[in-house]
This record gives structure tokens, sequence and C-alpha cells, in this order.
């Protein structure tokens, strides 16, 4: 086996030990929702050391000034270490909120799987009423085409002038 082996043995052997909890919390949407719950709120706590962070970067990156150095220059090179700061905090809000929307999506799904049953149900009844309502119906509708097919005149081809009692379209 080489070393890259292991190291995916040692990870197999720890999503099987880490399976058991996190498979039942899969399976209940009120404990994944608490889950995720605590997840989010450990996400906006290192959300909120990072903005304290960010703002200790800016003035340490932006006080940084060299020796014959212009207006702003300094301010020009401490933009990118913001920027990627700023870019963190902003992927740290949307890991919260999206966190947030899998907990309800989750919570969704469970009452849909519920629903099902029924809702099989009552369309295994529509089908059936729908049946019994043509097969009820199909009987008279055949007597009353018979009728009209003779009185009609659908045969023949007319003119709009010569109608004979029948009236146009």
């Amino acid at each position: 086996m080489t070393s890259n082996d292991e190291h995916l043995d040692g990870f197999k052997q720890n999503a099987v030990k880490a399976e058991g909890p996190l498979k039942d919390i899969a399976g209940n949407s009120e404990a994944y929702a608490r889950y995720l719950a605590d997840v989010q709120g450990a996400v906006l706590k290192i959300k909120r050391n990072i903005e304290t962070l960010e703002t200790h970067v800016r003035v340490h990156c932006r006080g940084q000034r060299v020796k014959g150095d212009k207006w702003g220059q300094a301010r020009l090179r401490a933009f990118p270490v913001e920027r990627s700061v700023s870019t963190v905090l902003s992927d740290l809000e949307s890991l919260a909120k999206d966190l947030e929307k899998s907990a309800h999506k989750h919570h969704a799904h469970a009452e849909g799987i519920q629903n099902v049953g029924k809702k099989r149900k009552d369309k295994k009844l529509e089908k059936e009423q729908k049946r019994t309502r043509q097969l009820q119906t199909a009987p008279q509708n055949s007597q009353q085409q018979g009728g009209q097919q003779q009185n009609s005149g659908y045969g023949a081809p007319t003119s709009v002038y010569n109608l004979r009692g029948r009236e146009s379209a």
C-alpha cells in the first residue's frame, strides 16, 4: 500500500466512525435543524471574529508606509488583503443563510414524504371516480350520437347558404 492509500483508509475509517451520529441526524428533520443551527451559530461567531480581524488588518496594512510613498499608495497595497478578507466574510454570511435554507428544505422534504401516501390515495380515488363517471356517461352519449347523426346531416357537404334549418358555426 502506498501512503496515499493509507491516508484514504484512515479517511474511510473516520467516515465510518462519524456515520452513526450523523446518519441519525440526517434521518430526523428536527435533529438536522438543531445541528445546522449549532453549526450556523459557530459560523456567525467566526464571522464576528473575522469582522474584528478585518478592522485590525485594515488599520495595520494601511498604516505600513514606506519612505517615499505618495498619498494613497499604502491604501492601494492594502486593498487586495482587505478584499480577500471581505470575500471571506461574504462567503461566511452566504454559508449561514444556506445552512438555514437547507434546514427548511429538509423539513419540507420530510413533510412531503409523510403526505405521499395520502396524495396517492387521493389520486387513486379520483381515477376511480373518473372511470365510473365515464362508464356511466358513455352509453348515454352513444345513443345521443346515433340519433344526432340521422338528423344532423353531417355526412354530406353543404354550403353556408344551404343549411336546411341548421345554424351556422
